[in-house]
């Protein structure tokens, strides 16, 4: 088959090529582009709705990762055997193609734009989500959609303290960090990261290693749009007309000022929405059906006073220096019947964690593309309308919501036991119950004091803290720029940085950083980094005066669990035939009973006496019969002679184990026939007086006779 405008590029990342072909396949969308990198495939497209949408007043921009489990080789799980709604790792990598991509799209920029990335073909060695990005970004490029890119992105990791791109799967599994950077030629756009406890010194040299393979990257990418790119479209972007700009300002502006600069978030918002109320109320007339017009224009003014008055006198809207972390309080033990609680309280933003700790298998089984089938920790966070005092409806999770979760769980992960030293599956559940800024790193907090309270014994405490930035470049190019330190809300929505940073004393665990302006430059990431590190202190020593360390012992509601290794050969005397023996054993103690097959067994009771009775019953099941040793055991047949003389008795002495008590040895003296002293049935203590080289027990009474027989009746 010819394709006329088919093209191929490589280039080489990680060591490993890269091929990038244009023009094979998905000619209709406004741009595409097909990655191969080793033998992952991912074809992504961007597609552009040919007006804008009607009565919005923002970028509607969806970007989606799509696994396919053919990718892997896989089959769907469930009934229905086709994909349906995407899994977390899916929802989290959509997020991390959107998060550097949004903000270099034009403002007034109201067309429907779409990205999605499709994996075709995974190979674990050569991350999907690496080629999603840069796909992405080339799909972007090559269109004729308005954008001002490219970005590239490329994932870093670090083995002995070298840095490395795009690690293989083997190389993560010891790796220290795992990074994603997204930028473009000039600066960073994004970070995210989990790290085991990494210096903010080695973090930011990190990020500057990746910087200059995305510059390599980006390089490339032109190269492609210069060959096969299309002319970008000139499209008509919104502005407010300049009669209604100047009327709006000259009416609101210096009441919106005094509205903004209010401590109390409620009192806040009660007077900025009073403002704007009594703004549209008097323009409606005179401006009559443009009322979006004028609600851009009252948009400007917030954004442009809080910038200001941060940038030119230093004053922000609660009236804290730029370092200033808001107050702050926490409870434990707050939820009785729970297994641990955790509430944190830091200005207006108030987040409860719950901890519920039970077996190994109560994990969660992951149905994807990617290498990981199961995790022993989860943790969810839920965003309730109340939170920010609205009234909307309750639904699943959703990107957000997954995302924050996502990000406080690999904040903590690096510090929580193993799974030898603590046998237990981990869930964390985080409500937000008020949210002013930053409640994904109060949910941090709260869930760290959560895991404490339930006696999870964690390696060190973990605190985090949500960092801001106001920047103004001027007609010259020369930036000035301003740090803020657990930014709230209003700052948040009108700043141009979000830069989550979460650790211990001795180093990072995890970030999250997006930006809405053209990338920041080393100087603003090693001062947005130092100023948290300060932060994350003070957060965390108002943590430590609260609870110290990670209580001794767990609730009395918690289930307890402990683990034992048995010889793997010897699970099928556990389990039993059909399973009889396990579920009998569970019966009987009331305790759950899992076992891997390396041996490994986990026995969750109710109770310590429970525990430990399941315990001894499957260490006589498996033990090992000795010579010497002595046993009671039933009689379970008389071993009758060709002749039809009785010989012997086998008696049943450990689960799977019988051995013969000849009639010779059942007593010092001379019996003419077993069943004058034995039964089947009959309860008799007998010692292991031989075992042969076919593994034949035979065994004794005799210096026995003096404890008694206990008859099958009895």
């Amino acid at each position: 088959m010819e394709f006329t405008d088919y093209r191929t590029f490589r280039t080489a990342v990680g060591g490993r090529l890269l091929e990038v072909e244009i023009g094979k396949v998905c000619e209709q969308a406004n741009g595409q582009a097909w990655i191969k990198y080793g033998d992952t495939i991912v074809s992504c497209t961007a597609t552009m709705s040919k007006t804008q949408r009607e009565g919005i007043d923002f970028f509607p921009l969806s970007c989606d990762f799509e696994e396919k489990m053919y990718a892997a080789g896989k089959i769907p799980g469930g009934f229905i055997k086709r994909e349906g709604r995407p899994s977390e790792k899916a929802v989290l990598t959509s997020r991390l193609i959107d998060r550097p991509l949004r903000p270099l799209f034009p403002k007034g920029f109201y067309n429907d734009v779409q990205i999605v990335a499709t994996c075709m073909s995974m190979d674990n060695d050569c991350p999907p989500e690496f080629c999603a990005l840069l796909g992405s970004s080339i799909s972007l490029s090559i269109s004729d959609i308005p954008w001002a890119g490219p970005i590239a992105g490329v994932i870093v990791g670090r083995i002995d303290g070298r840095f490395i791109i795009n690690p293989t799967s083997e190389e993560k599994e010891v790796s220290d960090l795992d990074m994603t950077v997204a930028g473009t030629k000039e600066a960073i756009m994004m970070v995210e990261a989990g790290a085991n406890e990494v210096p903010e010194e080695v973090v930011l040299d990190a990020i500057m290693f990746a910087h200059e393979e995305i510059k390599k990257l980006v390089a490339f990418v032109e190269e492609i749009s210069a060959e096969v790119g299309k002319e970008k479209l000139q499209i008509e972007l919104y502005e407010p007309p300049a009669e209604i700009n100047a009327a709006v300002r000259e009416y609101a502006e210096l009441k919106m000022r005094e509205a903004i600069f209010t401590k109390d978030k409620l009192e806040r918002i009660a007077n900025m929405d009073a403002v704007e109320a009594d703004t549209k109320a008097y323009f409606a007339n005179i401006f009559s059906e443009r009322e979006k017009d004028v609600n851009s224009v009252i948009d400007d003014i917030i954004s442009e006073q809080v910038r200001g008055m941060i940038l030119d006198k230093g004053i922000r809207p609660d009236s804290r220096a730029l370092d200033e972390i808001r107050p702050i309080w926490c409870e434990t033990s707050v939820l009785p019947r729970v297994h641990g609680s955790g509430l944190f309280t830091r200005g207006q933003t108030q987040v409860i964690s719950a901890t519920t700790l039970g077996t190994i298998a109560e994990g969660q089984i992951l149905d994807g593309i990617f290498e990981e089938t199961g995790k022993r920790y989860m943790h969810q966070y839920n965003f309730p309308g109340y939170s920010t005092g609205e009234a909307r409806p309750m639904r699943g999770p959703g990107r957000r919501e997954i995302g924050h979760g996502a990000l406080a769980e690999r904040a903590l992960l690096p510090v929580l036991p193993s799974e030898e030293e603590f046998p237990y599956s981990i869930r964390v559940v985080s409500e937000v119950l008020s949210s002013n800024g930053s409640s994904s790193m109060a949910s941090v907090c709260g869930s760290c004091l959560s895991l404490m309270d339930a006696g999870v014994p964690i390696k060190a405490p973990v605190a985090g803290i949500a960092m801001g930035l106001m920047e103004r470049v001027g007609a010259d190019g020369t930036s000035e720029y301003a740090v803020l330190s657990d930014i709230q809300g209003i700052e948040d929505f009108m700043g141009d940085m979000d830069f989550k940073v979460a650790g211990t004393e001795k180093g990072v665990t995890a970030i999250q950083m997006d930006i809405k302006v053209h990338g920041l430059s080393r100087e603003v990431l090693e001062m947005a980094l130092r100023q948290a590190r300060e932060g994350r202190m003070h957060i965390m020593s108002k943590m430590l005066q609260e609870l110290p360390e990670p209580r001794k012992e767990l609730s009395k509601y918690a289930p307890l669990i402990t683990s034992m290794m048995i010889d793997p050969d010897k699970i099928r005397i556990v389990i039993g035939k059909g399973g009889e023996t396990i579920n009998g054993l569970i019966a009987r103690t009331g305790a759950r009973i899992d076992i891997d097959d390396t041996g490994l067994i986990y026995i969750a009771a109710p109770d310590t006496e429970s525990g430990e009775a399941a315990r001894r019953e499957i260490e006589m099941l498996v033990k090992d019969v000795e010579v010497g040793e002595t046993y009671t055991g039933k009689v379970v047949r008389i071993l009758m002679g060709a002749k039809g003389g009785e010989l012997g008795a086998f008696v049943n002495i450990l689960p799977g184990k019988d051995g013969l008590l000849h009639i010779s040895k059942i007593s010092k003296r001379r019996i003419p026939k077993v069943t004058d002293i034995l039964d089947v049935g009959d309860t008799v203590t007998v010692r292991v007086e031989e075992i042969d080289d076919r593994d034949r027990i035979n065994l004794t009474r005799r210096g026995l006779e003096d404890i008694p027989i206990i008859k099958g009746e009895e």
